[in-house]
């Protein structure tokens, strides 16, 4: 198949035919391994400097400047877990909520075009995705950004995104924007899915 990016309904990008450095300045992701997105062995902030190269040419340098400390620190605060004090802690101390949150932070720090939450919270205790699924919504909105989210979450499928797409066995069963979707309670979308 074809992955074409809409950022802006006239801005289709065929992604097959771009190059890897402008498809990773496009695209942020975060997979539901809280593993899988930072480098355990480096610290919190060794970890943010390679996100905010991303997508550029040639930027891969020893240390972080104190500067890029600066904005790494303010913008852990506004997640408001307490890690801006901790930015020359290992990854790999971090709770698997904690690695998640931070794992967002770097899909988006560089606010690519589209955002990719791929089971994203499957992997964390209730309360805890509870709590990634809310700052996960709170950092789209503030940065208007465009997100696709899988989920097999039923209650995270009707409470987050503005249209909601269903698939059974490869094929779409629904397809339910906006109004309507606002509408919808768990026994309709369970019904639809087993239609």
């Amino acid at each position: 198949g074809t992955l074409v990016l809409w950022p802006l309904p006239n801005d289709g990008v065929i992604a097959s035919k771009q190059s890897p450095r402008r498809l990773a300045a496009a695209i942020g992701r975060v997979f539901q391994d809280p593993r899988s997105g930072t480098a355990g062995d480096l610290t919190i902030q060794e970890n943010l400097a390679i996100a905010s190269r991303r997508g550029l040419k040639n930027t891969l340098r020893r240390g972080v400047s104190k500067s890029a400390k600066v904005d790494f620190r303010e913008a852990l605060a506004n997640l408001g877990l307490g890690l801006e004090n901790r930015l020359t802690s290992p990854v790999g101390v971090l709770s698997g909520g904690q690695r998640q949150v931070l794992t967002l932070l770097m899909a988006t720090l560089r606010k690519p075009k589209l955002l990719l939450l791929d089971e994203h919270t499957a992997a964390l205790d209730p309360a805890t995705s509870q709590l990634v699924s809310e700052m996960t919504d709170r950092v789209i909105r503030q940065q208007g950004q465009t997100a696709l989210m899988v989920t097999h979450n039923v209650d995270a499928a009707i409470k987050y995104g503005s249209r909601l797409i269903m698939l059974n066995r490869g094929r779409i069963v629904a397809d339910v924007r906006a109004e309507e979707k606002k509408k919808l309670v768990k026994n309709e979308v369970l019904a639809l899915y087993h239609s």
